[in-house]
């Protein structure tokens, strides 16, 4: 999250939504986020503490990363976050990643989706 900025406008940080997650490493407690901490959603230099050997020990399956700034949002598919411009994302597979997961999304994303 440290390096993601919105790929129209610019805008950086990005709010993160975890979908579906899976716990893959071991880490020391020396790591630590450079600049921005999604887990408590603020730049890590205002922040008492952080946890981030907590939050590089899980890997996101699937998940959103939603601009603040702008209203737009991108799906993690995979593993993968697919930030594309919006003349070449795909949405068909977007609207299949909402259906998914329209349970568990943010109310937002469903809203400026449906008004397509």
């Amino acid at each position: 999250m440290d390096i993601l900025a919105c790929p129209m406008c610019r805008s950086f940080p990005l709010r993160l939504t975890v979908l579906e997650r899976e716990q893959r490493y071991k880490v020391g407690e020396t790591i630590r986020c450079e600049l921005y901490c999604s887990f408590h959603e603020g730049m890590v230099a205002e922040l008492p503490e952080t946890r981030c050997w907590e939050c590089y020990s899980w890997e996101i399956l699937s998940g959103i990363l939603t601009c603040q700034s702008c209203g737009r949002w991108y799906p993690i598919i995979d593993e993968i976050p697919i930030m594309l411009p919006d003349e070449f994302r795909d949405r068909a597979r977007e609207k299949e990643f909402l259906n998914k997961w329209v349970d568990k999304i943010p109310s937002g994303v469903v809203r400026a989706e449906s008004a397509d």
